[in-house]
């Protein structure tokens, strides 16, 4: 390890002595020697040296208290002054100078080479950055080891905290990964080094260590092995939210019998003998990012899946609500840059009540709020989650007359439909929202009877087309 002033003093075969009082840095470690005959050399030092000098130029008592001065400031931790060439002995008035300032000074013999002591320290900083790499080395393996054992990133973290001693958190947007003293606070900037994780996403992992601790080199090195394993644990989760979502999506079009889907349900983690909520995430502009996602720590214990382009989250019913979770988890998204809307279902027994809350989940999707809580399913739900009604087909047969008459004669008959519906068949209503004459709005809808064969003015008419409607914005936003 690196040598003192006061162990160099006691090896015999320097023949080194006490010249001057001061003990301030006497047992502070020497970080190099510097060999100097220079008058001012301040401007050539780091500090932590132990400078080497014969005095040539020293030679009024002036200039060896400016000499004294000048190594000081530089912050040397002593002067070795040899003695038999230019000087037969310390100058007094410099070791005077040194004792005022805590300097230590000690005499080195004419036949004891500056080269020797050079050596000495040399040797001494080797062996010192030879055991560090040796324990970083070590650390290096303990490290790996715990990572490729199966303990995974809590394993590999919590032997990075016994080697800083200190403590450890492993943060992933608004999710803790890890603390090394569970039920604690997140970390704040304010006596924390934080330490980024590369994963290929903005600010998406941050490693946490509590200061004060020393580092060797480890935390660089854990900082790898952290952006591998999230990088391992990211294609994992697409692999069983590709696996579950196999399995929802049997179970949501209603191709399984019931014992068999309980199996399978069971086989990707969901019991449903007890009641489960389904939450659903829509997002049209970040849909590749979602299904990777990492989610917030409170629907750790769920089941997450990728159906078409959402991702569904079945997490079992503790009796306190899905919306706060349904919150955490549309502010976990919003954190990764992720711009989602989610769905709540609401909670059921058995494959068909998990198939039902998935259709309420995505029902509420459509009413565009960040969150959306579960209401009574539509007709046109109910009826698009049957896959023997084939409902979509029914919707372009009625609606395709007026797509094909608007998009040839520029008309805008499927406006005027909609508005028409939507007014509860006011026409007035429709006339002011679309700035026509009644009159115009009346030959529309004469033009939609014609075309169609259904009269918007008759009670079954008007159901058949308003369900058309409905289908066609419910079939855009989730296509089979």
């Amino acid at each position: 390890m690196a040598i003192s002033l006061a162990a160099l003093l006691g090896v015999p075969s320097l023949k080194l002595a006490k010249a001057g009082l001061a003990e301030t840095t006497w047992h502070e470690d020497i970080l190099w020697v510097a060999v100097t005959e220079q008058e001012d050399p301040q401007r050539f030092l780091n500090g932590g040296e132990l400078i080497l000098t014969t005095g040539m130029r020293l030679r009024s008592a002036a200039e060896q208290r400016r000499f004294v001065r000048q190594v000081q400031r530089a912050g040397a931790v002593g002067i070795g002054f040899g003695v038999g060439l230019s000087h037969d002995a310390v100058p007094q008035a410099l070791i005077a100078e040194a004792n005022r300032w805590g300097l230590p000074v000690v005499e080195v013999p004419y036949e004891t080479p500056f080269i020797a002591i050079g050596k000495l320290v040399a040797d001494a900083q080797s062996a010192d950055h030879f055991v560090k790499l040796e324990r970083l080395i070590a650390g290096h393996q303990i490290l790996a080891r715990a990572l490729l054992t199966g303990g995974g990133l809590a394993e590999l973290l919590k032997h990075l905290g016994s080697m800083l001693r200190t403590e450890i958190v492993l943060t992933q947007f608004t999710a803790q990964l890890y603390n090394s003293v569970p039920g604690h606070p997140a970390p704040t900037a304010e006596g924390w080094a934080s330490y980024p994780i590369p994963t290929g996403r903005r600010d998406a992992c941050t490693l946490w260590v509590k200061q004060p601790f020393e580092d060797s080199g480890i935390v660089g090195y854990a900082q790898n092995l952290i952006s591998v394993e999230l990088n391992n644990m990211v294609k994992q989760r697409q692999a069983q939210r590709a696996l579950a979502g196999q399995v929802l999506d049997d179970v949501i079009h209603g191709t399984l019998e019931t014992s068999e889907a309980t199996r399978r349900l069971a086989g990707v983690g969901i019991n449903s003998t007890r009641k489960n909520v389904v939450l659903l995430a829509e997002s049209a502009a970040h849909h590749k990012q979602l299904g990777s996602s990492s989610l917030p720590q409170p629907l750790e214990a769920a089941v997450s899946a990728v159906v078409g382009k959402d991702l569904v989250v079945v997490m079992p019913d503790d009796g306190s609500g899905a919306s706060a979770l349904a919150r955490s988890l549309s502010g976990h998204l919003a954190e990764a840059g992720i711009h989602a809307t989610i769905g709540i279902g609401g909670a059921y027994t058995k494959p068909n009540g998990l198939r039902w809350s998935y259709f309420e989940a995505r029902d509420a999707v459509t009413h565009g709020l960040p969150v959306n809580e579960p209401e009574r399913l539509s007709l046109t739900s109910l009826l698009l989650a049957s896959e023997d009604v084939p409902l979509s087909d029914m919707a372009n047969e009625s609606l395709n007359p007026l797509r094909t008459f608007d998009a040839t004669h520029g008309a805008e008959l499927m406006a005027t439909l909609e508005s028409y519906l939507n007014n509860n068949g006011s026409v007035a209503a429709v006339a002011e929202e679309l700035t026509l004459h009644r009159n115009t709005v009346r030959y529309r809808l004469a033009q939609i009877t014609e075309l169609t064969g259904y009269d918007p003015a008759q009670t079954a008419d008007r159901v058949q087309l308003w369900l058309a409607l409905a289908v066609q914005r419910l079939s855009a936003r989730h296509p089979n």
